[in-house]
């Protein structure tokens, strides 16, 4: 009770609509941070639907996977479903060369996942304004050796009160940090199914 009335307070801070859903994204997405993970992007065949790697195992993309999955959502059956009805509007023949969808892996890429919430989701402006990023939102970057990255705005500020926490994974597994203006952000959505 003590820990949701901070969180609250804190979202009143950050000029944000408490809304519940995004109340549960964010610690769900905090949660994540208590996970040892390494990072590892390898293709894998997995179950479908509410399939996954080996819970030791991930890259950004699993954060976000793993943390909608706690809530009951299945972004691996949303992906593919979209994907398998809309394969034209997803650039995987365009950057990887496929012909159709794949269950094993097509939520794990971060473009699809930029085409799939910018179709399902609302896409949010792209700033360098910190009170335009509200806790629960994704939020993608390009990173310097022109990877794609994503990650999940938390309820929490930096050190100097300036900007919000993310969580992702940049290869240390899991974390929490203050990186919202590190890399060039490519992408800003909120979604809620």
């Amino acid at each position: 009770m003590i820990r949701a009335m901070l969180l609250l307070s804190t979202l009143i801070v950050l000029n944000v609509k408490a809304d519940d859903f995004y109340i549960k994204i964010v610690e769900a997405a905090k949660e994540r941070t208590e996970h040892f993970v390494v990072y590892n992007g390898s293709y894998r065949k997995i179950d479908y639907p509410n399939g996954d790697v080996p819970k030791n195992i991930g890259v950004c993309t699993d954060v976000v996977i793993r943390t909608y999955r706690a809530l009951g959502i299945d972004l691996q059956a949303l992906v593919y479903e979209d994907m398998r009805d809309n394969f034209s509007l997803y650039p995987s023949k365009r950057i990887w060369g496929l012909t159709k969808p794949d269950t094993n892996i097509d939520h794990r890429r971060v473009p699809n996942l930029q085409v799939f919430f910018e179709r399902h989701g609302e896409s949010q402006v792209t700033s360098d304004t910190a009170a335009d990023y509200q806790a629960g939102d994704i939020v993608t970057w390009i990173l310097p050796n022109n990877r794609p990255h994503i990650g999940i705005v938390t309820d929490e500020l930096s050190k100097d009160k300036l900007r919000p926490l993310i969580v992702h994974n940049i290869g240390w597994g899991p974390k929490m940090e203050d990186m919202l203006f590190t890399y060039k952000i490519t992408g800003h959505y909120r979604y809620k199914p």
